[in-house]
This record gives C-alpha cells, sequence and structure tokens, in this order.
C-alpha cells in the first residue's frame, strides 16, 4: 500500500472518531458511535416529557420548561439526520429508506407545529410518537426480527391473504345466522366484520354476540380457527428467528476459526 495514501487515511480516521459509516443492506446505516446512546436516552426522555405534558395541573414554569425541552430534542434530532444525511452513501436511498424516513418524521411535527402554530392540535403532538421508532435503530434484537420477517415475508403474505378471506367469509356467515333474530346489531356484512374481527382473533369484546343455535355452532367454528391466526405466524416467525441465530452462530464462529488461523500463521 502507498504510504501516502495509507497517513490520509489514518489522518482520516482520527478526524472522525466518533462517526463511522456500516454498509447496511436495507437502511444504509450511518453508525455515530459513542453518540448513539446519548441519543437513544433523548428519546426515551422525551417520550416521558410527552406523558407529563397531558397532566391537567401541570404549571405555566413546567409546561415552558417541557417546551423548551422539545426545541433542544428537536434541534439535536435534526443534526442527527443532517448528519446522517451527509455521510449516507447514497443519500437518496437513506432517505427513502426505514431509518431514514423514521428520522424525518421524528423532526417534521415540530417544524409543522412551528410554521404553522399547531401547538394545540392533539394530532400533530401525537405525531411526535413516531419518535419511538428511533429505538428500533439500537437494538440487535430488532435487526434479528426484521430479518426474520424478511425470511417468512413470503408465507406470512400468503397466510394474511388467507386469514383475510376467512374473515370476509365469516362475516357473511355470521350475518345470514343472526340477521333475522339481531338486525339491529348484524345489519349488514360490514357491521358483521367487527365481530369477525372479534372472533378470529380471540378477542371477544361481548358487545356483540349470536344468540341462535346455528350462530353459535358458527362462532365455535371460527374460534378454532382463530386459534390458527394467532399461532401460525407466531411459529412461522420463530423458525425464521431460529434460523437467523444459528446463522449468526456460524458466523460468529467462522470468524473466530479465521482469528485462530491467523494466529498460528504469526
Amino acid at each position: 500500500m502507498d504510504p501516502t495514501t495509507s497517513a490520509n487515511s489514518g489522518a482520516h480516521a482520527q478526524a472522525h472518531p466518533a462517526v463511522h459509516l456500516h454498509a447496511h443492506p436495507a437502511a444504509h446505516h450511518v453508525s455515530l458511535g459513542r453518540w448513539e446512546f446519548p441519543i437513544e436516552m433523548l428519546v426515551v426522555a422525551n417520550l416521558i416529557a410527552l406523558a407529563f405534558e397531558t397532566l391537567p395541573t401541570l404549571s405555566p414554569f413546567w409546561r415552558q420548561a417541557l417546551w423548551s425541552f422539545e426545541v433542544f430534542c428537536a434541534m439535536v434530532y435534526t443534526v442527527e439526520y443532517g448528519i446522517r444525511l451527509y455521510l449516507a452513501r447514497p443519500r437518496l436511498k437513506y432517505v427513502t429508506s426505514f431509518y431514514g424516513i423514521i428520522d424525518l418524521l421524528a423532526i417534521a411535527p415540530f417544524y409543522l407545529m412551528v410554521a404553522f402554530n399547531l401547538q394545540a392540535f392533539r394530532a400533530f403532538r401525537l405525531l411526535r410518537l413516531l419518535r419511538l421508532f428511533k429505538l428500533v435503530r439500537y437494538t440487535q434484537a430488532t435487526h434479528r426480527f426484521r430479518r426474520a420477517f424478511d425470511i417468512a415475508r413470503d408465507d406470512l403474505v400468503l397466510f394474511g391473504v388467507i386469514a383475510l378471506i376467512v374473515l370476509y367469509l365469516s362475516a357473511i356467515g355470521i350475518y345470514h345466522f343472526e340477521h333475522d333474530a339481531q338486525p339491529e346489531k348484524f345489519s349488514s356484512v360490514f357491521d358483521s366484520l367487527w365481530w369477525a374481527v372479534a372472533t378470529l382473533t380471540t378477542v371477544g369484546y361481548g358487545d356483540i354476540y349470536p344468540i341462535t343455535p346455528g350462530g353459535r355452532l358458527f362462532t365455535f367454528t371460527v374460534l378454532v380457527m382463530g386459534l390458527g391466526v394467532i399461532a401460525v405466524p407466531s411459529g412461522l416467525l420463530a423458525s425464521a428467528l431460529s434460523r437467523v441465530r444459528a446463522e449468526e452462530a456460524a458466523a460468529r464462529s467462522a470468524v473466530s476459526e479465521r482469528a485462530l488461523e491467523r494466529q498460528w500463521r504469526d
């Protein structure tokens, strides 16, 4: 290697000791090094402050203090977004990636509230909850879960389509069983969809339920299918997570073997 090139590379690494660019297949993730943890804690503190803002007995002093803290957080998130955008390669893929969109949505509500004086609108205040998704970047388990979802995506999509078909057929079935007995509750298939959702997901709110023998028997059948609606996706994701863990273990083992080989050679 050219000594000049090596020296320049070393100087560049020393100039940016806390910021590193990592190749990430989905998000083109830019790591901020030692600043990652403070930003993560700031997100948590910001979400706690959002809850305190809803206290009806909060004094004007504390409301102003919480708003000042919100301004500070927004400035930090803005600088963070700018740094990640500047270092990302290619920049467009970061902007359109999951993490890029979350980083943008973390600051957009603040500037919209300030620009259009929308602080009193609860919808814009609730949009700040999107900052919770910024924590996704900092957990290895989340990355593992995303990889598992990618592995099982085709199966999950197929099962989702089947679940929607079963949901629709359940709504039609209960409508024909219960419409004559309870026309005010099962007035249409669309009204019956609420019962189908509550029953297939095994929630069962109890606000609408069958009273005819045929409707009750049909409900029992739907409840049995509902167990599969919960169990099948869980099994698919569990299997995919096991595969991801096995791949990570194999990769760590390969790295250890290569390190041992280098030690033996030295």
